[in-house]
């Protein structure tokens, strides 16, 4: 996958009716949605060092995240992810992995290197030279458009969790710690090259706030602020 654009904002729970409202007339939901939104989580890995929570609070152009993703807290479909960021475009490689692997690598133990995938490689280095290891798990309920020209993707995020321990990845009933406002969601759209003239006009909203935040970067704030109290 090449790199991509992507924009993020701050949003109220009004301001997503109004989107929510323009975007369903044209655009379609995402196919893997199966109801009007689905749970994503997200075991976020660091090194020793915190090389990635302080990359990102530095603003460091060019900079990964490691990660498994998992919806609806389903082992069904698991990917360990490797998110690059570079002079403000993203790109994401991914690979499949088994609840066994996932499970492994939540107990510390590290998954063998794979000539024939450059990411299970990757992870392999990063663990063995820097001791990946996971730091915190992002969760959130996601509604998701989609449009072909230019492979737009509009996703609404709502409610972001951080769940400190990472054992409890694959259950629903983890204490969860908000990490923005009451009411306040993140809008993310995503695209190649150009976002559609009339899909730009749809997400026109003069009181948008666009912020570079980084879901990871805010859990562990939030985990780290709990922590001291």
């Amino acid at each position: 996958m090449e790199y991509r654009e992507e924009r993020k904002y701050f949003c109220s729970d009004y301001q997503l009716e109004i989107l929510k409202h323009r975007l369903k007339a044209i655009l379609p939901y995402d196919v893997h949605q199966k109801d009007s939104s689905y749970t994503i989580s997200s075991l976020y890995f660091d090194t020793a060092d915190n090389q990635c929570y302080y990359e990102n609070s530095a603003g460091v152009d060019d900079r990964k995240k490691y990660r498994i993703r998992i919806y609806d807290h389903s082992d069904s479909n698991i990917r360990f992810e490797i998110k690059e960021k570079l002079r403000g475009k993203t790109k994401k490689s991914t690979v499949p992995i088994t609840r066994s692997q996932c499970e492994d690598l939540i107990a510390g133990h590290f998954l063998p290197a794979d000539n024939d995938s450059s990411v299970l490689s990757q992870i392999y280095l990063k663990e063995h030279l820097q001791f990946l290891h996971p730091a915190v798990i992002v969760e959130y309920e996601r509604t998701a458009f989609t449009y072909p020209i230019g492979n737009v993707r509009i996703t609404f995020d709502r409610n972001i969790s951080a769940i400190a321990d990472p054992s409890g990845f694959f259950s629903a009933q983890n204490a969860r710690i908000p990490v923005l406002p009451t009411h306040e969601h993140v809008l993310e759209v995503k695209y190649d090259e150009l976002l559609p003239d009339h899909i730009a006009q749809l997400l026109e909203l003069d009181t948008l706030t666009q912020t570079a935040c980084s879901k990871y970067f805010l859990c562990r704030q939030a985990c780290d602020i709990t922590n001291q109290l």
